[in-house]
């Protein structure tokens, strides 16, 4: 457990210019404190019964010191990142792979209600902009970057970097 702490640290400070060491990043970023709160929450919410009413309050409770909710079922790999995190959501059956950094304020929502995958995946190593909308069953491909405030509804492959309203590639 404390190595991925000390993997989490690191990560955040080799992406933050504005990190002044690796002290301040773990007791200072709330994103990371986030995700540390998810990987808590997610372990309950995988122990089934009672223990998802547990997750759900935990994540609950998550979300109002951080301002960040990442529902305790998604998927998270490792060394995932979210730069400032207010405002940042993250649906049930979104996936988001290795060495995955985000800005505040980006969505991963899903867009039915159906009890289906209905959240994006988001592969390893892509970044995610300020207020970025994701939705639906959609995958961002490894290495990719969608931009600042864009809104991604369809595929993004591997290494493309999409902007805009709806969002289009421009690499």
């Amino acid at each position: 457990m404390f190595e991925r702490v000390r993997e989490d640290v690191r990560a955040m400070a080799e992406r933050d210019p504005a990190a002044k060491g690796r002290l301040e990043v773990l007791l200072c970023y709330s994103g990371l404190h986030a995700v540390w709160g998810y990987r808590l929450a997610h372990r309950c919410w995988n122990r089934g019964g009672g223990f998802r009413l547990l997750a759900r309050l935990l994540s609950h409770l998550v979300r109002w010191l951080t301002g960040v909710e990442i529902h305790p079922a998604a998927e998270l790999g490792r060394r995932v990142t979210i730069d400032h995190g207010m405002g940042v959501v993250i649906g049930e059956t979104a996936e988001i792979g290795d060495d995955v950094h985000m800005y505040h304020g980006v969505t991963l929502g899903g867009d039915t209600n159906e009890p289906v995958k209905r959240h994006p995946t988001v592969e390893d190593g892509a970044q995610l902009g300020a207020n970025a909308t994701l939705l639906g069953d959609i995958t961002i491909g490894a290495d990719a970057a969608v931009g600042a405030g864009s809104v991604v509804t369809s595929d993004v492959p591997d290494g493309a970097t999409v902007v805009g309203v709806p969002a289009e590639r421009v690499d």
